[in-house]
C-alpha cells in the first residue's frame, strides 16, 4: 500500500506545479510586454508621426504661456505652420514673431477670450481654408487658491468662466476641426487635462471635475473615430513649471513646458490616455494602481487644506501691510 501512495504522488501534485507554472510564465510575459511598451513609448517614441504630412497648420489654444507656448514652439520647429488662439492680441503678436523668426513658419492669431460662449464664429471663419493636421486644445483656468466650493469668490461666474474655458472649448473647437481631418483620414487632437482629473481632488473640485470630463470626453471621441484614422489623445500631465501652477524651480519631476512637451509629443499614437513624461506616468500608476483612492481623495484634501491656510494667511499679511501704508499716508 505504501507504495502505492508514493507512486500517486507525482499524479496528484502534477496539476499544481502546471498551474503554478502557467501562472509565473504569464506574470512573465505581462512583465516582458510592458516593459518592451514602455520602452517603446518612453525611448524609442513614434518616430515622425508629428510632422506636416499630417495637415500644413498646427491650431493651439492657450497659445501665450506654459505648455500651450512650448507645443507651438515644437510643432514650429517640426515644420508646421501656425494658427494661435489666445486672449490677448499683445502676447499672441510677440508669440506669432518670435517663431516666424526663430523657425520661419507662418502663423496666423485670433484674439478670443474662451471664457465666453460667443467666439465660435469668429474662430470658425479664421480656421476657413486650412488644411489642419494637429489641434491643440489646451486653453485652461484653475482656482486662484484651493477653496471650499461654498467659499468660492463670485461662485456663479467662476462656474460659468470654468465650464466656458475647460469643458466648453475643447467641444466647440473639436467641432469645428474634427470634420475636414475625418474628410482627409488623418490627424491629430490633443486634449490637455490634468492628473487631477485622473480622481476628485478636494478644494479645487471644480477643476478637477473639468479635466476628469475633458479625459472621458478625449478617450470616447478616440474610440468613435480611430478607425477613420483620427488620433484624439487625452494628456494628463501632474505638476509643471507654468504660472497657473506657481511653480518656478524645475525639478525631475516638475519640468519645464518645453521638456514636457518634447516628451509627451513622443506618445502619440501609442497611448490614447497619457501622462506625457516618464517620472508623471510613474506617479500616475502609483496614484490609481497602488494606493487605494480614498487614500488619494484624503491627502489631496490635505495638501489643499495646507495651501489654502497658506495663501489666507499671506493675503491677510498684504492687506494688514496695505492698511498700515495707508494710515502712514493720511
Amino acid at each position: 500500500n505504501s507504495s502505492q501512495t508514493e507512486t500517486h504522488k507525482p499524479a496528484l501534485h502534477e496539476p499544481l506545479f502546471l498551474v503554478g507554472a502557467c501562472t509565473v510564465t504569464c506574470a512573465l510575459l505581462w512583465l516582458l510586454y510592458r516593459l518592451l511598451s514602455g520602452f517603446r513609448i518612453w525611448v524609442l517614441g513614434n518616430g515622425n508621426l508629428m510632422t506636416p504630412q499630417l495637415g500644413r497648420w498646427a491650431v493651439v489654444t492657450g497659445a501665450t504661456d506654459g505648455i500651450g507656448k512650448s507645443y507651438a514652439e515644437e510643432l514650429a520647429r517640426r515644420g508646421f505652420s501656425l494658427m494661435l488662439i489666445s486672449r490677448s492680441q499683445d502676447k499672441l503678436d510677440d508669440v506669432a514673431k518670435s517663431l516666424e523668426e526663430q523657425f520661419n513658419v507662418e502663423t496666423r492669431t485670433i484674439a478670443a477670450d474662451f471664457g465666453k460662449s460667443d467666439i465660435y464664429p469668429k474662430i470658425e471663419a479664421g480656421l476657413s481654408g486650412l488644411e489642419i493636421g494637429v489641434l491643440v486644445n489646451n486653453v485652461g483656468v484653475s482656482y486662484p487658491y484651493p477653496e471650499y466650493y461654498l467659499h468660492i469668490p463670485d461662485l456663479d461666474n467662476f462656474i460659468t468662466n470654468m465650464i466656458n474655458v475647460n469643458i466648453t472649448s475643447v467641444c466647440q473647437m473639436t467641432r469645428l476641426v474634427l470634420p475636414r481631418m475625418v474628410d482627409r483620414s488623418k490627424g491629430v487632437i490633443l486634449n490637455i487635462s490634468s492628473a487631477s482629473g485622473m480622481y476628485p481632488l478636494p478644494l479645487l473640485t471644480v477643476y478637477s471635475s473639468s479635466k476628469a470630463f475633458v479625459d472621458f470626453f478625449s478617450r470616447g471621441l478616440q474610440e468613435e473615430y480611430r478607425r477613420q484614422g483620427i488620433i484624439i489623445q487625452s494628456v494628463l500631465p501632474f505638476f509643471v513649471v507654468t504660472k497657473m501652477t506657481r511653480i518656478r524651480t524645475p525639478t525631475l519631476d516638475k519640468p519645464t513646458p518645453d521638456r514636457y512637451v518634447q516628451a509627451e509629443l513622443k506618445t502619440v499614437g501609442l497611448q490614447s490616455q497619457t501622462n506625457g513624461y516618464f517620472p508623471h506616468a510613474v506617479m500616475g500608476w502609483l496614484t490609481t494602481k497602488l494606493v487605494p483612492i480614498n487614500l488619494v481623495i484624503f491627502f489631496g484634501a490635505r495638501m489643499n487644506r495646507l495651501q489654502r491656510t497658506g495663501y489666507l494667511q499671506r493675503r491677510r499679511l498684504r492687506e494688514q501691510k496695505q492698511n498700515g501704508n495707508d494710515l502712514k499716508t493720511d
